[in-house]
């Protein structure tokens, strides 16, 4: 606890002062002490106080009112009421009076530092929420400050200043193209190409014609000579986007242009050099495709020269707060409005989700709240309803796996508004797999 913050205890029993005042003060904080609602008054008058104990029944004027006044004119302050007469009528008024926290006389330390913890934890989001702490922003849209998130921008750093091949591995909408893209830029190479391919987004029996080009009357429909990404990139960098995708027979190929920097076109008898950096991106684990014989060794290898893993965001902490505010910021632009509010209970779910989808969910979810929600403040009725609590159902023993799975595919596209591409991915399949899947269960006329 950080001796910045400071509590107001407010009690006419000179006894539970001392009690309270003691345990408080050995954790840290700065305690001011009132013995009556008036006093109070005159310590919030001159003070800047973080939080305030209060007891509920006191002479002439009741904690109540404090906590009234409090919520009316002190709003960067949070109050805890403390009472010796408890009734479930008394807990029900004080928090809807603004109260955060209800204790009973007699509470252990234990639950008095838990309480006061609980409190002074939302004052702090909430500020935080409303006056962020400089974050790390660049053109490329990468934004954070957390631990991990410094580790993987001093990696970024690192690796731009050198020419080896980077693999970026990571769940499904962390920002690995982001990363690649940091790389890119912040190298000697910055104002040539950058090529994304995401490798598992186009057909077997087109990717080699797609990557290395093909000459005129390679095969049916090859009507002129074109060239391929990887000629297009040349002088700059390729990002190969889901490596793990490739056929063995592709992995093949790209491990011969690793090696030698050459290419050669579909139907074409000789090689031409490329002068590139390669950049390779995969949500799955390359070590465990390999004991599956579905991935080359000596391609991951060549691969895996630097590697970086982005963070899931359910380890990057109170960085959601932060892409909270910045893709609001983003959208409110676009929109032609105000970024949004969001409440504390709104705020404290987003914090508490797991996020499957990562980064990528967390900017669709600001989408489509900012255009359903009816006010400027986005409350937790506003969010999903993975996001908010369930009265538990009863359970459906007899349903099929079939059945179960098919449940599943459809909370998901309904979360991610539809979104087959970003459903796959959160699902962890491909978009065929998806498709089939949908066909197979009548998710899809």
């Amino acid at each position: 606890m950080a001796d910045r913050e400071r509590i107001l205890v407010v009690d006419d029993s000179v006894d539970t002062i001392e009690v309270l005042s003691r345990n408080l003060v050995s954790q840290h904080f700065r305690v001011f002490t009132a013995e009556n609602v008036a006093a109070a008054l005159k310590v919030l008058e001159a003070e800047t106080i973080d939080l305030v104990i209060t007891d509920l029944k006191m002479p002439k004027v009741s904690g109540l009112d404090l906590v009234r006044h409090v919520r009316e004119n002190l709003p960067d302050t949070e109050v805890v009421m403390i009472t010796g007469y408890a009734t479930v009528e008394g807990a029900v008024e004080a928090l809807k009076t603004g109260a955060e926290e209800y204790l009973s006389k007699p509470f252990t330390d234990k639950e008095l530092l838990a309480a006061v913890g609980r409190a002074l934890d939302k004052l702090n989001r909430r500020r935080r929420q409303r006056d962020p702490a400089p974050v790390f922003r660049q053109t490329h849209g990468m934004v954070g400050k957390s631990a991990v998130m410094m580790k993987v921008l001093e990696a970024i750093a690192r690796s731009a200043s050198a020419p080896a091949t980077v693999l970026i591995s990571g769940e499904s909408g962390t920002g690995k193209e982001l990363v690649a893209r940091a790389i890119h830029y912040q190298s000697d190479r910055a104002t040539a190409p950058f090529v994304p391919v995401n490798c598992g987004g186009i057909p077997e029996t087109l990717l080699e014609s797609e990557l290395f080009g093909h000459v005129k009357g390679a095969f049916t429909g090859a009507i002129d000579s074109r060239a391929g990404f990887f000629q297009t990139a040349d002088g700059g960098s390729i990002f190969l986007d889901e490596i793990g995708e490739t056929s063995l027979t592709m992995q093949v190929k790209l491990l011969r242009v690793l090696q030698d920097k050459e290419v050669c076109m579909v139907g074409a008898s000789r090689t031409r050099k490329v002068n590139l950096r390669i950049l390779a991106a995969t949500n799955k684990s390359l070590p465990d495709l390999i004991q599956q014989g579905l991935f080359r060794e000596d391609l991951f290898f060549r691969l895996n020269v630097i590697a970086i893993e982005m963070p899931p965001l359910r380890e990057r902490g109170d960085d959601v707060l932060l892409l909270i505010r910045h893709f609001a910021e983003k959208f409110a632009h676009e929109f032609g409005k105000e970024p949004p509010n969001f409440s504390d209970s709104a705020t404290k779910a987003l914090l508490t989700y797991a996020w499957p989808g990562n980064v990528r969910e967390l900017e669709n979810l600001v989408q489509r709240t900012m255009v359903m929600a009816d006010g400027h403040t986005i409350e937790i009725s506003d969010l999903p309803a993975p996001m908010r609590f369930t009265a538990p159902q009863h359970i459906q023993i007899k349903k099929t796996l079939a059945e179960v799975e098919a449940d599943h595919i459809r909370l998901v596209l309904a979360h991610l508004g539809g979104n087959k591409s970003q459903a796959a991915s959160v699902l962890g399949i491909d978009r065929k797999t998806l498709r089939e899947k949908l066909k197979r269960t009548s998710l899809e006329k």
